[in-house]
């Protein structure tokens, strides 16, 4: 399969792969070229990002999550012919795990076979540029650098001497310098970009972004590279044969609003092959919810929208659909929703009361990065004594009421969850944890949530 890619990395998180790889996407758009956008690592914020500056739907692609064989169908599935895959790495190129580099971005480059345009932070360096450079492509059998973008560079005298010692010292090529900027054009908050709801906006900084790049880098270069990565090799298709989906689909929700919107799209695929009818709701929004017979709520910033949160009479709704056993499944944020208050600042937001835990917010991280837990007692999403693998990203922390005898299913060998080495909370048919779950690594979630719902439907 013909499959145009490259990856867009840096040395650092912060060294401004971000910047290049929106800016190279809504150029490359911008001049014709179709792009389908990737984002290394478990991520929805640049994913969103990406997403609006490609008008193409952003994929994750994880070596936490998949094997090799599985991510080069991922791609072979997701790619549309004609399409350039720009693919956002995350952290340094070669940041992993562990020592061995485990889940790192030169790790999905190398099962990709995919070059790589490296974003080198020259501030206050010259020719150390150079060693730089060298060490970065032969650090690591595999990995090929197609290319470097200088960036924060200070005149054009030190974009000169960067330049010729990279290129005296390297057969690493230049293939462009972004000057440095006085002011940072990306919106950030406490979680890195700002969310894409506003997209006036959000276009005014991919435009800017984009003459960026197209000013300061030899864009037909770097297409030039990603059309000259070889083909994928034939792998076997990357979803199963679908199931006979039943007569009557149930129909399962899922919250996409300013509070709840962080949403794997082949987690919402897996539910749709699996044999739902799917249906976009709010919770601040003031039109009637419709019969559901399931409902997922994803993570989001619930924290910001605390006040109108509070007030919404979805919450209601939420407390009745568990009440009544239909089956609800919640992930960070939407955990947040269904305690009994979000604490922010000293001041609580009454928020569903499904569980008789609060949410406190805080102002450093709570649990970051991956997830590995065995579920360690019987609920109707994951069967007892598998080990999942997802992700956490979380500022708040859950502290449980002098009422809470709810039990934790999830033990955690990896993680932070809700604290003691646990996460995963049950009551009926309802589960919440801090754990994001991705489904192609554990099929067995969709089916099961489907089928559930399905249980829900009533016969004639």
């Amino acid at each position: 399969m013909e499959a145009p890619r490259i990856i867009v990395t840096g040395l650092r998180g912060g060294a401004g792969k971000t910047l290049l790889a929106l800016g190279l996407t809504r150029a490359l758009r911008g001049m014709g070229t179709p792009v389908k956008p990737y984002k290394k690592g478990p991520d929805y914020i640049d994913a969103a990002w990406l997403t609006r500056a490609a008008l193409h739907p952003c994929t994750n692609l994880d070596p936490f999550f998949l094997s090799g064989e599985r991510l080069r169908a991922l791609v072979a599935h997701t790619l549309p012919a004609g399409h350039c895959a720009v693919i956002e790495g995350n952290r340094g190129l070669f940041d992993g795990r562990d020592v061995e580099g485990s889940c790192s971005t030169a790790e999905l480059a190398r099962v990709l076979d995919c070059p790589v345009l490296l974003s080198l932070d020259c501030t206050k360096m010259t020719r150390t540029a150079a060693a730089v450079v060298a060490g970065l492509a032969h650090f690591e059998p595999g990995v090929r650098l197609a290319g470097v973008v200088l960036n924060h560079v200070a005149s054009e005298r030190h974009e000169g001497i960067v330049r010729r010692a990279i290129e005296t010292y390297t057969d690493v090529p230049v293939l462009g310098a972004l000057p440095r900027l006085r002011h940072n054009p990306l919106p950030e908050r406490h979680m890195g970009l700002v969310d894409c709801a506003d997209a006036l906006a959000v276009d005014a900084v991919l435009e800017q972004l984009a003459a960026l790049v197209r000013t300061h880098v030899d864009i037909s270069r770097v297409l030039g590279a990603a059309r000259g990565a070889a083909p994928l090799p034939a792998t076997a298709p990357f979803w199963p044969v679908a199931p006979v989906c039943p007569v009557a689909r149930p129909r399962i929700g899922y919250v996409r609003d300013a509070a709840l919107w962080f949403y794997y799209d082949e987690n919402l695929e897996a539910l749709r092959r699996a044999g739902a009818e799917l249906v976009e709701l709010s919770l601040l929004g003031a039109d009637p919810w419709p019969q559901l017979d399931g409902l997922y709520l994803g993570g989001g910033f619930p924290e910001e929208w605390a006040e109108p949160l509070s007030h919404s009479p979805r919450l209601a709704e939420l407390r009745v659909l568990s009440e009544r056993h239909v089956p609800l499944y919640a992930e960070c944020g939407g955990f947040m929703v269904l305690a009994r208050a979000i604490v922010r600042d000293g001041r609580e937001y009454p928020m569903a009361g499904v569980f008789p835990v609060r949410a406190e917010f805080h102002a450093a991280p709570q649990g970051l990065g991956y997830v590995e837990a065995t579920v360690m007692s019987d609920n109707p999403f994951h069967p007892t004594g598998t080990v999942l693998r997802g992700h956490e990203f979380h500022y708040s922390r859950c502290l449980p009421e002098p009422d809470d005898a709810i039990r934790r299913v999830l033990r955690l060998h990896v993680g932070k969850g809700m604290g003691g080495g646990e996460d995963g909370l049950l009551i009926r048919n309802t589960f919440a944890a801090y754990m994001h779950c991705y489904a192609p690594s554990m099929p067995h979630w969709a089916e099961r949530f489907v089928a559930l719902a399905g249980r829900a439907i009533p016969t004639e």
